[in-house]
Order: structure tokens, then C-alpha cells, then sequence
């Protein structure tokens, strides 16, 4: 890796050098002012933009706000797919000291206006068109009271201009002869790390979604120390498959590759097609993603390891990880470096994490140790720690943690104890050498004939079954059990497993209880934005399928 002036050390701390999100943008930007920072083939002709040209159009963007009277710790979303644009709309905002609120793209109208009203979002920027979406016409079908909205902007010129809005270089030109560089300069230097940088809301997964307040220093050293512990490199070229509106696509996609240099490549759709086409073709080196991506990439049928010989480093979760896909992942995907993480939004999108240097089975057995700074410990329901290898809640407490949901203590108070632990809802198992494995969601586990059931679990022993490619495991209703496992495949390339043959094999290789009384071949699961299975939709499939 090549040092540049201003690049941490190994072990510093990103929050201390540059303070805020739009410091680093300056400091790195002034470093490594022609090098290539984003490259979008979402566009034609495809945007590549030097570290140079994208702090000349933040400044602009961010001189343009002020103009229009935007003030710090105003919000303001984002509601839009990756794409160059994202990222100058979010630096612009924060350098003209708004709080970012970012919307998920697969929201409908109703969602969006829930969020823009008690986020009292002032500004959105959004797209029109996008996979066939009026994101503006969806949000003004609501007829919601958006008291605090002012202005609309999209993002990008697709020939759709709903009234009322503009685009963001007619935003720009609009206050051109009133934009003040300078002051740019002084709202940059009114800013604090203790200021809120963004107000991520929660996937709203056991109930309304919870906006998330967050700041700029937190942000800096968790992904800093994220940066350093799985080693990306200002050479490295990040295809950006995670969406930006997701703490990981925005913190360890954008404010990552700034603090290390690394280059962007975002995905606005994900299609395995042009994701294996960009790796080929932009020598991508850092992929991240859940293991659905790189199963689904060693499954494809046009793969050739010739086409994928740049990729580096892959850093993996949120689901179970095979051993076998590690071990797949570098000999045949060749990845030199492939980790295993954990965390959630409430945490700064951090908690644990693998080491480079971990075994193959550490990694897919495991999210790894906590980060510095941040501890982790796995409780039972009296909230006292319990010993290595017993199962529990996890609990995460350290600098990483929310100041609070906003605008609401009480939700606040149930999630964050007195001493500072944040209750993630998860269950995990603690090892010896405090290596945590996320066993299940708590809401998720399942009782069959009294015995508590973890799909998390089922699904690592499922995926031991050859002709298993993909899974995942929901509990249904029994008469007689209470609960039962109902299993949705996928099958590895080239194979046609049989549903009865499969139930055998669960019943001979794992707990009785455990092994799923029903299994459904699929050709896909469904997922959201992130990359999850999106287990609610397979629960009502399920439901129905027995029904029938």
C-alpha cells in the first residue's frame, strides 16, 4: 500500500485526525487530488471523477444550501439508488452542517412520507424513473402533511420533471450568484464531531421504523478502525454492492474508501451479469456483500475464475457462512483476505468483527471479536453474563452506541440500559477468546414440542447437504408440535435435490426437533436491498402452502 500524507497509522484513530465527515473530505481530497475517488457506470457516458472534481462539486452543492437558507442540523434525505450523485448530495449537505436521512429505495410513497414527517426532513433529494418507480408522484399520491418539506430535487435528469421540483445543476445555477465559497469555510469549521452526521431509521423489522442518531465522530472511528482491521488500501477499487441508504453501503462503502483512498465503484441494480462485467473490466479488488453474493457468483453459469482475478478482500455476514464458501471464496473466487462481521445501525453499524489472520473456520463460524473500544458479553434473561459457549442475548456498550432513537426516550430507555448496554435482540454464543457467533434473531427462534429452535443453526447444518446451495429456515404452525421448520432451498449448480430426500438427511445429521418437517425447492429467495431473506414474505408463502 502506498502512504500519502494525512493517511492514520495503523491503530489511529480517524475521529481525532480529521474530526468530522467533511474535514476528511477536505484532508483527503487536497492529498490525492487527481486520483480517481468514484466510477459509475450507472450513467452515459460513464462518470469518473478525481478526488478533486467531487470536493468541487460538494462546495458547490454545499455553498447552494446555505444560499437557500439550510442550517445546521437541518435534515435532509436522500431517496435514491447508488450512484455518483448520491455521494456529492450527502457530502454536500454535510458540509453545509445538515444530518442525513437516507430512504430506502424500495419504499412506496406511504413509507417515505412517514419518515420525511417525523424526521422533519427539509429537503429530498431524490431520482424519477428508477426500476420503473415516480418516487414524487408516489410520495404526493399520500397527501401526507410534510409541513417542514421545502424542496424536492432530483438527483439526475431522466426526463421525468414532476412540477414543483428541479434538478440538482438547476439547484446549483438557482443560487450561483448568491453560493459564498466562504461560507462553506466557516459552516465546515462550525462543525463538531459530537454533531449528529446522520439519522439512519431502522429496517422497521419488529415494528415502526426508529430514526437512529448518530454523529460525525462516531462514524470516523468506527469505519476508520474498520478500514484498518480488514485492510483496504488506497489501491483498491470497491464495488459498492450495498445500498447506500444502509449504514454499511454509506459508512463502510463512501466514508471508508475517503479515510483510506480506496476508489467507488457503486451498483445501482444488483445483477449478477454486470457485477462479474465490472469486476473484469474496473479491476475490482474489494467486494463486500452477504455470502448470497459470492454463492451466487460461484453458481453463475458464465463464471471464470480469469474474470475475477483482481478481487483481494470480501468482508461477509448477515447470514450463515458455510466453511466450504470461505475455502471456495479464496481458491476459486481468489480472495487473499475474506472476514466475517456483526453489527447493527444502533451500534454504528459495528460490533464484532474477524481478523485477516483468522482460520477459515474462525471466520465462517464466527463474526469475529469485538473492536476497540467497544465491548460485547452475551447475557440470559436476568441481563447477568453468562459463561463461554452458553447461548444468550448479546449486549454491545462502548462509543459505537446511539445517543438515542430521535424523538423517542421511551423506545430509547427499553433498548439502552442504564449502563450504557444496548440490547440487540439477538442471540449469540461467546467463546473463550471472546469470538461471538450469532446464533438467531430472538424474535425469530421457534419452539418445537418444548425445545427452543435457531433457523441461524438449521441453516449451517443444511447447508452441509451437497445439493444445497442457498437456504433459509422459518417456524409454521403444528398441531402437535406447536412449531415446526419449514426449509426453502436452492440448489447447488447442477443438481436436482429431492424435498423427502432431504428431510432424511436432516433427521440422521441433526436433533430431531431441529430437522425441518417440511422443505421447498426454490430457484430464489427473496431479499431485501441489503442482501437479508426476507423471512415474513416466506412465512406467509409457507402458511399458504399448507393451507392448500
Amino acid at each position: 500500500m502506498t502512504e500519502r500524507p494525512g493517511m492514520p497509522e495503523e491503530g489511529s484513530r480517524a475521529d481525532l485526525q480529521y474530526a468530522t465527515i467533511p474535514a476528511l473530505l477536505r484532508s483527503v481530497a487536497q492529498d490525492r487530488s487527481d486520483a480517481e475517488v468514484v466510477v459509475d457506470h450507472s450513467c452515459e457516458p460513464v462518470m469518473r471523477m478525481s478526488y478533486a472534481e467531487l470536493l468541487d462539486r460538494v462546495n458547490k452543492l454545499a455553498a447552494a444550501l446555505i444560499s437557500e437558507g439550510v442550517q445546521k442540523g437541518d435534515r435532509i434525505a436522500i431517496w435514491a439508488p447508488n450512484c455518483w450523485e448520491w455521494i456529492v448530495a450527502l457530502l454536500g449537505l454535510q458540509s453545509a452542517g445538515a444530518v442525513l436521512v437516507p430512504l430506502n429505495t424500495r419504499y412506496k410513497g406511504l413509507e417515505a412520507a412517514d419518515i420525511l414527517r417525523r424526521s422533519h426532513a427539509r429537503m429530498l433529494f431524490t431520482v424519477e424513473g428508477f426500476l420503473g418507480n415516480e418516487y414524487v408522484s408516489m410520495l404526493r399520491a399520500t397527501e401526507g402533511d410534510l409541513p417542514a418539506l421545502e424542496r424536492i430535487v432530483l438527483l439526475r435528469d431522466a426526463g421525468i420533471s414532476p412540477a414543483e421540483t428541479c434538478t440538482l445543476d438547476e439547484f446549483i445555477a438557482e443560487h450561483e450568484d448568491s453560493a459564498d465559497q466562504s461560507a462553506v469555510t466557516a459552516r465546515v469549521a462550525q462543525i463538531s464531531g459530537e454533531d449528529l452526521s446522520d439519522l439512519l431509521f431502522t429496517s422497521g423489522t419488529t415494528g415502526q421504523p426508529k430514526g437512529v442518531m448518530l454523529t460525525h465522530a462516531q462514524t470516523l472511528r468506527a469505519f476508520g478502525d474498520w478500514a484498518q482491521i480488514v485492510g483496504l488500501q488506497d489501491t483498491d477499487r470497491y464495488l459498492v454492492i450495498n445500498p447506500f441508504f444502509h449504514a454499511f453501503g454509506y459508512k463502510a462503502g463512501i466514508i471508508s474508501s475517503l479515510i483510506s483512498g480506496a476508489t467507488l465503484v457503486p451498483v445501482s441494480v444488483f445483477d449478477l451479469d454486470v457485477v462479474l462485467d465490472l469486476i473484469e473490466s474496473e479491476s475490482i479488488s474489494v467486494l463486500p456483500g452477504p455470502p448470497t453474493i459470492y454463492q451466487g457468483l460461484l453458481n453463475h453459469p458464465g463464471f471464470d475464475p480469469k474474470r475475477t482475478t483482481s478481487l483481494r478482500l470480501a468482508v461477509t455476514g448477515a447470514a450463515v457462512v458455510p466453511v466450504e464458501l470461505v475455502e471456495q471464496m479464496r481458491d476459486t473466487l481468489g480472495f487473499a483476505t475474506v472476514v466475517t462481521a456483526y453489527g447493527m445501525t444502533e451500534a454504528s453499524g459495528i460490533a464484532t468483527t474477524c481478523r485477516r489472520e483468522d482460520a477459515a473456520e474462525l471466520i465462517a463460524s464466527t463474526s469475529g471479536r469485538a473492536y476497540p473500544g467497544v465491548e460485547v458479553r452475551v447475557v440470559d434473561e436476568t441481563g447477568a453474563e453468562l459463561p463461554a459457549s452458553e447461548p444468550g442475548e448479546v449486549l454491545v456498550r462502548g462509543y459505537n452506541i446511539m445517543s438515542g432513537y430521535f424523538e423517542d426516550p421511551a423506545k430509547t430507555a427499553e433498548s439502552i440500559d442504564s449502563d450504557g448496554w444496548f440490547r440487540t435482540g439477538d442471540v449469540g454464543v461467546m467463546d473463550a477468546n471472546g469470538y461471538l457467533r450469532i446464533t438467531d434473531r430472538i424474535k425469530d427462534m421457534f419452539i418445537v414440542g418444548g425445545f427452543n429452535a435457531y433457523p441461524a443453526e438449521i441453516e449451517r447444518l443444511l447447508l452441509l447437504h451437497p445439493e444445497i446451495a442457498q437456504v433459509a429456515v422459518i417456524g409454521v404452525p403444528d398441531e402437535r408440535l406447536g412449531e415446526v421448520g419449514y426449509a426453502y432451498v436452492i440448489a447447488t449448480n447442477g443438481t436436482m435435490p429431492d424435498s423427502a430426500e432431504i428431510i432424511s438427511w436432516a433427521r440422521d445429521n441433526m436433533a430431531n426437533f431441529k430437522a425441518p418437517k417440511y422443505v421447498e425447492v426454490v430457484d430464489e429467495l427473496p431479499l431485501n436491498a441489503s442482501g437479508k431473506v426476507l423471512k415474513f414474505e416466506l412465512r406467509d408463502r409457507a402458511l399458504r402452502s399448507i393451507e392448500s
